[in-house]
């Protein structure tokens, strides 16, 4: 206020300054000043815009920001984790088969973890089919050829083709897929289902490619250590999921008898995986959908 008082001819001489100005600079200041249809479309957005998304935010239910919220959360999660086991790959600090096991593994249970961060509402299965939904999709355009991503074939696909991405991969995210929109948190059959085929399984491969000399006599492909090592890991990770879905009130179990139960869908899973039929049906097909049948018939209600 002090300075507007020292300057009273302050406009009248930035007036005689733009009058004197040359023609360039007039025009030049022409063109840097906002023309209507820029200043209209500046208020639209600013004005009108980041209000109706706000006001879009506000009218939501919680639990659709909430789910809304989450499902981003994973899905970069689960893009992030991919991508890291490339790059590990790449850099040759961890074996190609070793990475996608690893991955194998730590998809499904970081995904099913990931359940209770969803609402109680009856839409969350829903969202929070978005982030298989989207790896389908995404393992569907690169499997195509309609993009390419060496990386991420590398460290997903045993041969690195990426036609290879449409089957193991691409069952796998569509076994997730089914297991959300079936079952959900509120049955173990789906929780035992995805713990046999990503825990199981995983470990199956990881510890038969290093350990595995001794072969099963009508399945040279696969090991007495490898089987073993899938019914210990399945049945384990079955009964931590378990206790982490009941322990949030999500299931009920009567662990004497959930334990035995457990131990039979491992070895039925096991049973399945160790049987050559794996070049007519793959395994992230068969051992879950065996998982499912036989956890169906014994875990027959959610309180067990």
């Amino acid at each position: 206020m002090a300075a507007a008082t020292a300057w009273p001819g302050a406009a009248a001489s930035n007036s005689l300054l733009l009058s004197r100005s040359p023609p360039h600079a007039a025009a030049a200041a022409l063109a840097l000043a906002p023309s209507p249809g820029s200043s209209m479309r500046r208020r639209l957005i600013l004005g009108v815009g980041t209000p109706a998304v706000a006001a879009l935010a506000a009218a939501a239910p919680p639990a659709v920001l909430q789910d809304g919220a989450v499902t981003v959360l994973i899905t970069a999660g689960a893009y992030s984790l991919v991508r890291v086991f490339d790059e590990l790959t790449e850099r040759r600090l961890i074996e190609k088969s070793l990475s996608r096991k690893v991955v194998h593994v730590l998809s499904g249970v970081l995904f099913m973890s990931s359940w209770p961060l969803f609402s109680n509402s009856t839409e969350a299965r829903y969202f929070a089919a978005v982030v298989p939904l989207l790896n389908s999709i995404r393992l569907l355009i690169y499997g195509l050829r309609l993009y390419t991503d060496e990386a991420l074939v590398k460290s997903v696909t045993r041969e690195g083709k990426p036609e290879e991405l449409l089957r193991g991969p691409l069952y796998y995210v569509l076994v997730l897929l089914f297991s959300v929109l079936v079952f959900w948190r509120e049955s173990p059959v789906g929780i035992v289902s995805l713990s046999m085929m990503s825990g199981g399984d995983g470990f199956a491969d990881i510890v038969g490619r290093r350990y595995g000399s001794v072969k099963l006599p009508f399945n040279k492909k696969k090991s007495w250590a490898g089987s073993i090592s899938m019914f210990i890991s399945g049945f384990l990770l079955s009964a931590m999921m378990m206790f982490y879905f009941s322990s949030l009130g999500y299931i009920d179990v009567i662990w004497q008898e959930a334990l035995g139960k457990l131990a039979l869908v491992a070895l039925a899973a096991t049973v399945v995986e160790c049987i050559p039929v794996t070049e007519v049906v793959d395994d992230n097909i068969s051992v879950p959908l065996a998982t499912m049948l036989v956890a169906f018939l014994l875990f027959s209600s959610n309180a067990q």
